[in-house]
């Protein structure tokens, strides 16, 4: 097996090139203020003292804010051609998609974390069962893994940032819309439908019950995604 050593110099460098950079900020600022301000109305003008509207809403947020993140990892690496210059260093095509990958996933960590000023608001204002939030968010981030990862796949399949955003949408819409059409399909279907909807996974750790079934899930589709990403970046070798 092949060392994966010049992992952590890419994560740190993509994720410097984030936070030295407006994207990172501008992202993160838009991402809190939406979900800030369905929270605060549903706190002050609902009177409702829940984090179960967030999780609702952060997966739709997810929808354009993974793309978004994910558009330029490998489009502009290959539109620049930085990649062919990566090839002539001991640099393998796994070790690039994965620091990549996970130097988004560390981004979308950062803008979860604020939110969790949402919880010591509740938690200080009266009492709240503080299981399902922990599990909600890991749901949240494991969600957030695997948009990521398609998004990846969607950025090593062109050159063409907006492209790469539009592709990345259409797969993480996909995912996300997958187990809600099950009314229309055939019954013999519905179970497998079901089981590859990332929102019936992250609904069933949401309720406070983290299955394992549910962790295959996520990291089979991550790892697959992340898998044919690398297989894109190969194909330049052919």
């Amino acid at each position: 097996m092949k060392s994966l050593s010049n992992v952590f110099p890419i994560y740190q460098r993509e994720l410097r090139s984030y936070f030295n950079s407006p994207i990172a900020y501008v992202v993160i600022v838009v991402f809190l203020a939406i979900v800030g301000w369905f929270f605060t109305n549903n706190l002050f003008l609902a009177n409702i003292a829940s984090l179960r509207l967030v999780f609702e809403l952060v997966p739709l947020v997810f929808l354009f804010f993974v793309p978004a993140i994910t558009m330029r990892l490998l489009a502009e690496e290959k539109k620049s051609g930085t990649l062919e210059l990566l090839a002539t260093k001991p640099v393998s095509d796994v070790e690039i998609v994965l620091a990549k990958f996970l130097a988004a996933w560390t981004l979308l960590a950062a803008a979860l974390l604020p939110t969790l000023l949402y919880l010591i608001t509740l938690v200080a204002i009266g009492e709240i069962d503080v299981g399902p939030v922990v599990t909600g968010y890991v749901g949240l981030l494991l969600m957030g893994g695997v948009y990521i990862a398609v998004g990846v796949l969607a950025s090593g399949l062109t050159e063409n940032q907006i492209i790469a955003f539009i592709v990345g949408f259409l797969f993480v819409f996909a995912l996300f819309m997958i187990d809600k059409v099950l009314l229309y399909v055939p019954e013999a279907f519905s179970s497998t439908l079901e089981f590859l909807g990332v929102d019936y996974h992250f609904s069933n750790i949401a309720r406070g019950v983290i299955d394992s079934r549910n962790v295959v899930y996520f990291f089979s589709v991550i790892g697959f995604s992340l898998l044919l990403a690398t297989v894109s970046l190969e194909r330049r070798k052919w």
